[in-house]
């Protein structure tokens, strides 16, 4: 291994205890009553692990139209009949266990809206939900092994420090000197509820795992994520700013004057590479009514809205965290150890997660319809997740997890890691009206169930001898009079004259009592040994016996090291081995990986040469074609303009004999005998004398009369256009299907004869009932017919008509170039309208009269 020049290794997290075993996540159903007996429910609870779903009508899965049934399982279901107390047995109660042992814990709520976790996680008064339960397992248990406050203190960094009872001392003491008038319950306009409320005596619950020898300390804080952004429900706000501040000791400070909004927090990574929420503020309880009025406290500041679904809709996921410090003591078992090594801190947090829902149904608008959208955003990356942890653990693969596109996620991320249990509570609603938004909840709980998380490892037992803090106490009780208590030591007031003299009279008596105690130990220790001199002489015979035994320890020893040392050897080599397996395993992976690249590059390479060779064909194809267009539009052009030329020299030509032919029949009329002599030649001026009729007509080529050859026969410019017009009436141009063009007659099998008056007839033309290429080839014409019914509903028959070309490659084609309409029509008409309509068809087509009664 290299590092670049300069600069520093990197750093690498610590690795955590490796934990082979893992448990799957826990998820817990629970099914909410309905709110109306007659109303209709699609879940039925048919075991302690078992749901069915009942497909509502409406609501047809299968293809054979019936309603599918559905079973979901889960490690316990709850049905509706369940308390709040057996729901903590077997839900919290594990976890409040986990959590006074050192091991972390997360436990949240989902479901759709309406579904019950809130009152599943708060409760309500006489139904404490788990919330309530688990702070009061936790200060039954603890209750007499807490330490004095401000001994354990929280820092920004989340760690706790240890400071001696004179500095907790001293902080209390700075603490108070800032307190002001606390606000008298009366001055409440509805007074918050109690934990006693919630909890009913009966009903409390204890942990049997607290070490006596340790001593405990309670921090707890409140945060919501609303919007994708954290906010701190304990910190003061415009709202709190007329109210007293908390100083982290569950009494009010001094009022703070400026009006400070809200900030968002970060999200940031300790030490230890745990997330942890920065600037959060954490209090320290000592009791499960305090710590329940600081929660209260935060939950009404909680962004709740009236929907249609719920009155008070939770708009944000709330986290409730519950930190537990604990050190053990020293050896004497009188304070704790000032050591931050041996600080163990575990948490359990228990989120309330809001539900999804759909607004359409919840008739959200403006900012409701914001938050709902960032709340099924965060509830689906949520959902992906999971899935890719699943994925990763069933299919070995190793996708990247997406925890950052979510705070939920990103929060959360240690213990889908291994960092503590996770426990999910799915709430379900069992209306019908809920059955879609809960199929999805059901897939996504049954898929959460086959996440497996490794198992927390035990933390570490303090070497110090078990059972101080009993007989410390045990020694108080013995000598209550030989060791008189100490008088209270707070100081209440600077100008205290009282508390310490009393304080070192009572220390000067303890020294005292303490030095006639040393004088009668060393009066029993005289007395004591002559008889531990008898059993020295006793022991060395004994002494003797325990050295030959030592003897032979020592070379069992000796062996035991020479294993030893064959064992570290071996060790070392097998280490070795592995590491120059590891430097094998990254070389083949990087040359791998060179191979992939230069594979890729190959392939692209390749890609881009086919794609070279196929652009140069298509250029090539599209150049022949090209050509051979500009080869035909020229070869074209030439025919045009040779038979141009051809019919310009024949009218020449033709001009040339008919000047001949009238200048031989001048000349054989003026000899011809008994006729008058012909009248004197005119000027340019008169008139030319007509040409025959018979002469212009064997002149017109395709309906074509060329004037421009007459213009030296006249005499005047413009004089032979209007002696054609005078002399000649040029014929009416025939159509061209009348000609010796061909017609290809594509009629569909599937047509039908409409009965109307006129009928399309085409001579000399080849039916078909599809297109062939044969019959393109010796047609130069092409009609189709097709039918289609009108927007009156009767049926109407258009002709496609057009010409047949060829094409480059040697085929034809053919170009569409008129479309003619046969309708029925509803009233009736004479043949002579009929024929009048028919006149108007294209050019190509003749139509012959059917007389035939239309439909009335």
């Amino acid at each position: 291994y290299f590092y670049r020049k300069g600069k520093p290794p990197r750093r690498h997290p610590p690795k955590k205890p490796s934990s082979n075993q893992t448990d799957p996540v826990g998820v817990y159903c629970r099914v909410r009553p309905l709110g109306a007996e007659d109303e209709e429910c699609c879940i039925e609870v048919i075991s302690s692990t078992t749901i069915q779903m009942h497909t509502p009508e409406g609501f047809k899965t299968n293809r054979n139209g019936e309603y599918k049934e559905t079973q979901y399982s889960f490690k316990k279901v709850f049905g509706v009949s369940v308390s709040q107390m057996e729901l903590f047995e077997h839900v919290a109660k594990p976890l409040v266990d986990d959590l006074i042992r050192g091991k972390n814990g997360l436990l949240f709520t989902y479901g759709v809206t309406g579904s019950g976790k809130t009152f599943t996680m708060t409760g309500s008064p006489g139904q404490g939900g788990l919330l309530p339960r688990s702070l009061d397992m936790i200060f039954n248990s603890i209750g007499p092994y807490q330490a004095k406050r401000y001994v354990f203190k929280t820092d920004e960094k989340n760690s706790i420090e240890i400071q001696t009872e004179v500095d907790a001392l001293l902080e209390r003491q700075r603490r108070d000197n800032n307190l002001s008038v606390p606000k008298t319950p009366s001055t409440r306009l509805k007074a918050d509820p109690e934990i006693a409320d919630m909890i009913k005596p009966e009903e409390t619950s204890k942990s049997d795992g607290v070490d006596d020898d340790s001593s405990y300390s309670v921090f707890v804080s409140y945060v919501e994520i609303y919007n994708n952004y954290i906010y701190d429900l304990l910190e003061e706000t415009q709202e709190d700013a007329i109210k007293p501040k908390w100083n982290g000791g569950g009494t009010p400070v001094r009022q703070n004057t400026e009006l400070i909004p809200p900030q968002s927090k970060i999200l940031r990574e300790d030490q230890n590479h745990i997330m942890y929420v920065a600037g959060c503020l954490e209090v320290e309880v000592k009791s499960a009514e305090e710590a329940f009025q600081v929660f209260w406290r935060g939950q009404k500041k909680r962004k709740v809205a009236n929907t249609r679904l719920n009155r008070e809709s939770s708009r944000s996921h709330s986290v409730f965290i519950i930190k537990l410090a604990q050190a053990p003591l020293d050896a004497d078992g009188d304070n704790v150890l000032q050591d931050k090594n041996q600080i163990s801190v575990s948490q359990l947090c228990l989120v309330d997660l809001a539900g999804s829902e759909r607004t359409g149904r919840t008739g959200a608008e403006g900012t409701r319809i914001r938050e709902a959208g960032n709340i099924n955003q965060s509830l689906l990356n949520l959902r992906t997740c999971i899935e890719i942890l699943r994925e990763n653990q069933m299919c070995g693969t190793n996708k990247m997890v997406p925890y950052r596109d979510s705070k939920i996620t990103h929060l959360f991320k240690n213990y889908f890691d291994g960092e503590g249990k996770v426990r999910m509570v799915v709430c379900v609603n069992p209306k019908t009206d809920d059955y879609e938004e809960t199929l999805l909840v059901m897939r996504f709980a049954e898929m959460t169930q086959e996440v497996e998380v490794a198992r927390p490892v035990d933390r570490p037992i303090c070497g110090f001898t078990p059972g101080r803090r009993h007989r410390n106490q045990q020694h108080q009780v013995c000598f209550p009079l030989l060791l008189p208590s100490l008088p209270s030591c707070e100081l209440t007031d600077p100008h205290d004259d009282i508390t310490l003299p009393r304080l070192i009279e009572a220390l000067k008596n303890r020294q005292r009592i303490k030095q006639m105690l040393m004088k009668d130990y060393n009066k029993i220790a005289n007395m004591m040994k002559p008889v531990l001199q008898e059993l020295d002489t006793s022991l060395i015979s004994k002494d003797n016996f325990i050295q030959e035994q030592n003897g032979k320890l020592i070379e069992k020893d000796k062996i035991i090291q020479g294993n030893k040392a064959e064992i570290e050897r071996l060790e070392k080599k097998t280490k070795m081995q592995e590491h120059k397996i590891d430097i094998l395993q990254k070389t083949t992976k990087i040359f791998e990986d060179d191979k992939r690249s230069l594979q890729h590059e190959l392939e692209t390479r390749e890609q881009r040469l086919q794609r070279e060779l196929s652009e140069k064909r298509r250029m090539e194809q599209r150049m022949h074609g090209v050509i051979s267009d500009t080869q035909f539009k020229w070869e074209k052009e030439c025919e045009r303009r040779v038979n141009a030329l051809q019919l310009e020299m024949q009218n020449k030509l033709w001009v040339k004999d008919e000047k001949l032919k009238q200048l031989k029949a001048i000349v054989t009329e003026s000899k011809t005998p008994g006729r008058p002599e012909p009248p004197p030649r005119q000027t340019q001026s008169a008139s030319p004398s007509p040409v025959p009729v018979c002469c212009l007509k064997t002149i017109m080529v395709n309906g074509i009369l060329p004037i421009q050859s007459l213009n030296g026969h006249f005499s005047q410019p413009g004089q032979e256009e209007s002696c054609v017009l005078e002399q000649i009436r040029p014929r009416h141009r025939r159509s061209c299907s009348a000609g010796g063009e061909k017609w290809v007659d594509h009629k569909p099998s599937s047509s039908m004869d409409l009965g109307t008056v006129l009928q399309p007839v085409i001579p000399n033309a080849i039916q078909v009932s599809a297109p062939s290429e044969k019959a393109l080839s010796k047609c130069d014409r092409y009609v189709l017919t097709h039918q289609e019914v009108a927007s009156d509903g009767e049926i109407q028959t258009k002709l496609i008509k057009g010409d047949v070309i060829k094409t480059r490659g040697g085929g034809q084609a053919v170009q569409f170039t008129d479309i003619e309409t046969l309708k029925q029509e509803l009233t009736t008409c004479s043949v002579a309208v009929a024929m009048r309509a028919g006149s108007n068809l294209g050019p190509g087509l003749e139509h012959h009269a059917v007389t035939k009664r239309r439909k009335p």
